[in-house]
């Protein structure tokens, strides 16, 4: 399936790594949402992939139908269902995600500031910046040193 640059996506970060096993159910039971999700009776061409065991992608290519509030709830439910299912917050903006050599790691607002401010996050250290909301920004911004992302004008105070 070929998307275009302009796609739309949404990124939920889980607070705690999936297990192998379960990426494999969630993968399934997206895949299923994903084949059946329409805006106002027209098929979406979307997508999800989960990655790193931490977030679940939403790719949805609007050339040939685009997504409507009811379409996106759509979506919300079944990662709410998903939430409660295996017991982690898909919802938490304020859970921060970095890499620390090739390994992910999610942790609260707080405990990210501490390790800012102990210079255990520096400059150059990996960060992920879920706000990104196309295709194309997803593939240039989404992984990106500190000091280029958002998370450094919130921690400017610490640097």
């Amino acid at each position: 399936m070929s998307f275009s640059p302009q796609s739309r996506i949404w990124i939920y970060q889980s607070n705690r790594a999936f297990t192998n096993d379960e990426v494999q159910a969630i993968q399934e039971r997206l895949n299923d949402f994903t084949v059946q999700w329409k805006a106002h009776g027209h098929q979406l061409n979307a997508k999800t992939q989960i990655l790193y065991n931490f977030f679940i992608v939403f790719f949805v290519d609007e050339a040939s139908a685009g997504v409507t509030g009811c379409s996106i709830d759509s979506s919300v439910r079944i990662m709410k269902e998903i939430e409660q299912e295996y017991n982690v917050d898909l919802f938490d903006r304020f859970n921060m995600a970095y890499k620390l050599e090739d390994k992910v790691i999610v942790t609260n607002k707080e405990d990210f500031e501490t390790l800012v401010n102990i210079k255990a996050i520096g400059p150059q250290t990996i960060v992920f910046n879920n706000m990104v909301q196309t295709l194309q920004e997803f593939e240039t911004k989404w992984q990106i040193p500190f000091e280029q992302s958002w998370h450094s004008k919130v921690f400017a105070h610490l640097l």
